[in-house]
């Protein structure tokens, strides 16, 4: 009898069901699967829900409701908004939360982190816990003309290519299987009308807003970075500040780049696993 095809991860997330939140400018898209304590991941700039392919089964299977939600004008949200940026985001997380009825444990990646960082100052009683994945939490110290080649190459007409481009190098370590198939899944959703548009904006955002609230910060938290992380001068020195000044735990992932939780989900996956149940006593 002939093997079936063994189903990707990508696959088996695109099969969930997609629901949208109706916001005043729009719809944020979500998926939702699970019982138990509510996670929400939230992934970043350039980045889909199914960035957090591996990470939601395995709370899923550690008994936690999962939402995955994608960033305004990325993924299935809608591109029809006026700001998007790290307010914008963490009001989007806070609005998904009221509306599934729970305080959560926000786990966001990247620009995602800020925001998170954002709506755990604005409505602490609303995010148990944070866990932050290659966060970008201020505007941290990084190469200036890189940054300026950045910016300028993800500028319409070509951003989208440049993007896709660009992204295996935020992979240094061990690329997921099936990262092609993840790729052109992120190239059909910035094929939408205004996708492009949006994330070229989402690229200018300043995360000075996200940096000003880390004082205000009650909620425990997770630090997830992985020491290879391109985005950063030096990845560990970045944990480290957002540690101290988080009072967080810090989980450096060896060899990772700015996805560690889908180059290396059988480090990442475990220790936000570990952190949910601490903070939800689940």
């Amino acid at each position: 009898m002939p093997m079936l095809p063994v189903e990707s991860a990508s696959a088996a997330f695109a099969r969930l069901e997609v629901h949208h939140l109706q916001r005043p400018e729009g719809r944020i898209a979500y998926r939702l699967v699970g019982e138990g304590p509510l996670v929400v991941c939230v992934p970043g700039m350039g980045e889909i829900a199914a960035s957090f392919r591996y990470t939601s089964p395995a709370l899923q299977a550690a008994g936690f409701r999962v939402a995955v939600m994608d960033l305004r004008g990325h993924g299935e949200s809608d591109a029809t908004f006026s700001s998007y940026d790290d307010v914008a985001a963490g009001t989007d997380i806070l609005a998904l939360i009221a509306h599934l009825g729970s305080p959560a444990v926000v786990v966001g990646n990247s620009m995602a982190a800020g925001a998170a960082v954002w709506a755990a100052a604005e409505e602490p009683e609303a995010i148990r816990g944070l866990g932050l994945v290659g966060p970008f939490v201020r505007n941290a110290p990084t190469n200036p003309v890189a940054v300026a080649f950045f910016r300028v190459m993800m500028l319409r007409p070509w951003a989208r290519a440049a993007w896709l481009a660009y992204l295996p190098q935020l992979y240094p370590g061990r690329r997921p299987a099936d990262f092609v198939e993840h790729r052109d899944a992120i190239r059909t959703a910035m094929s939408r009308p205004g996708a492009t548009a949006a994330f070229a904006r989402t690229t200018r955002t300043d995360h000075t807003p996200a940096e000003t609230r880390i004082p205000d910060v009650t909620a425990p938290t997770l630090v997830v970075m992985g020491t290879a992380d391109p985005d950063f001068t030096d990845p560990s020195a970045e944990a480290a500040w957002i540690g101290e000044r988080l009072h967080a735990e810090v989980v450096l992932v060896e060899g990772a780049g700015h996805y560690p939780q889908t180059e290396e989900p059988e480090q990442a996956s475990p220790a936000l696993v570990a952190f949910c149940r601490e903070v939800t006593d689940a």
